[in-house]
């Protein structure tokens, strides 16, 4: 498997029917192909029960859209650390707007996952909850007012100051800490602007996955990020 480098390209695939099945894996070897051509970062975070067959066939870095606190034991339901391991994920994402957690239950999750080495990309809606995560020592936080995620607004020039002023505080706060930003980036203007504002990378789900033609913009950003 490729390791994580920045910048970093993290599609989430959500729970839409394009990225369902055999429409997932065929994404993420489009995202694959891409990532090699251009020597990119480039990693995917399909559905559950597709991470499993998805890591079998590509070598980019796969995460996982959430995880649970749980250690393995009697707790139906429940996403452990380890099971996201075990089907080949490299790392989970982690307060989304869309599977919000209170700090306690982020807290828990990343220790979990750093037990047994996961990568963890916790989502934050502004600054000050970027800043109280950045103090827990996560892998990579991401950006995301989620009144701009899904709209084809994008955050780095809708609110660029909000990725800018969270790069701030977060790098002052723990420098370790990798800072991408996400929310209705839809073309390589948005990323180029996203990188010159600090972020190190970009979250995206819709503008690529809902996409009529997802391998000819995920090659415009891969340019962008090359560079």
């Amino acid at each position: 498997m490729m390791k994580i480098t920045y910048p970093l390209l993290l599609i989430n695939f959500k729970t839409y029917t394009e990225a369902l099945g055999n429409k997932g894996l065929n994404l993420a070897k489009i995202a694959e192909k891409i990532a090699m051509e251009y020597n990119v970062c480039i990693a995917v975070a399909p559905q559950f029960v597709d991470i499993k067959t998805i890591a079998e066939n590509v070598s980019i870095p796969i995460f996982a859209q959430h995880v649970d606190s749980y250690e393995p034991g009697a707790y139906t339901g429940h996403i452990t650390p380890e099971s996201i391991k075990e089907a080949g994920a490299h790392g989970t994402l982690l307060n989304h707007s869309e599977r919000r957690l209170r700090l306690d239950e982020i807290e828990a999750s990343l220790n979990r996952c750093k037990e047994i080495n996961l990568i963890c990309c916790i989502c934050a809606g502004n600054e000050k909850i970027a800043k109280a995560l950045s103090i827990l020592n996560p892998d990579i936080i991401a950006i995301e007012p989620p009144e701009l995620i899904g709209t084809g607004i994008s955050v780095s020039k809708a609110k660029p100051e909000i990725v800018k002023n969270s790069v701030e505080s977060i790098k002052k706060i723990n420098p370790n800490v990798h800072v991408l930003c996400g929310a209705g980036i839809t073309n390589a203007s948005d990323i180029s602007k996203a990188i010159e504002l600090g972020s190190e990378g970009v979250l995206i789900a819709s503008g690529i996955v809902k996409s009529k033609n997802p391998e000819d913009l995920l090659r415009q950003f891969a340019k962008v990020l090359s560079i």
